[in-house]
């Protein structure tokens, strides 16, 4: 039996990954960001103004590193980091439920404050989890499979095309779940808060493009692998590499 594939940088991107993932979810959604758009009130006249969480800037920079794992390193050991991603934002999200349960010390005034940034309710939590894990294994099957179609033409169109679909089927989980019946965010506003996340996010994916590239390109020189996934058992719950 021959030894395991070993590689030079591969847990460097699942801890660059991982990161990002914890960050973005943990710094991110605290915060309600807006910007002035008078151009969509063509499409409807509420929609001069987006709002969205500061934390979709840097969300869709953890589906970057999702396009580059497959593309370079292949689905299953794609998986295995989506694995990982899932249990650092698991642990992160008990963690802060539990640190801001315990009781503050009596000359400590900033209890509320800690409750806004990290105090995110369960349903919120177990929604962003669960998104997140359907999204980033659809982002990651679609880009396996049009890697082998296409025979590993058009990287670009590809990781666009793997981010709309993985970003779309987050989006569809995440605001519903989290959001609709609870008060946080009107129920009328949650289909402009998802297309304007969803719009967002592809746009990162697209801005980052050429990056992704040079990533990618320098990744498979350095490492020796380009793979495909034509034999690949797809199904998510394994962490076989």
């Amino acid at each position: 039996m021959s030894a395991p594939r070993t590689y030079k940088y591969y847990e460097f991107v699942m801890a660059a990954f991982v990161t990002i993932l914890i960050c973005s979810n943990l710094i991110g959604p605290a915060k309600i960001a807006q910007i002035e758009t008078p151009w969509l009130t063509a499409l409807h006249p509420d929609w001069n103004v987006l709002v969205f969480g500061a934390g979709v800037l840097f969300f869709p920079i953890s589906y970057v590193f999702g396009d580059i794992l497959t593309e370079v390193y292949g689905y299953q050991r794609a998986r295995r980091v989506i694995w990982a991603g899932f249990a650092g934002l698991a642990f992160a999200s008990i963690m802060a439920y539990i640190v801001v349960a315990l009781p503050p010390a009596p000359f400590w005034n900033h209890q509320a404050a800690y409750e806004i940034a990290f105090g995110s309710t369960w349903r919120i939590a177990l929604a962003s989890m669960f998104a997140y894990f359907c999204g980033e294994f659809v982002n990651s099957f679609v880009l396996a499979k049009m890697k082998v179609w296409t025979e590993g033409r058009n990287f670009g169109g590809r990781a666009v095309a793997s981010t709309i679909a993985g970003e779309g089927v987050d989006s569809l989980l995440f605001y519903p779940l989290a959001f609709y019946g609870a008060g946080i965010i009107p129920d009328d506003k949650l289909p402009m808060v998802m297309v304007a996340q969803f719009v967002t996010k592809v746009g990162v994916e697209i801005v980052f493009l050429p990056l992704t590239y040079r990533i990618v390109a320098a990744l498979k020189r350095a490492e020796n692998e380009d793979h495909y996934d034509r034999d690949t058992n797809f199904t998510p719950f394994s962490l076989k590499a």
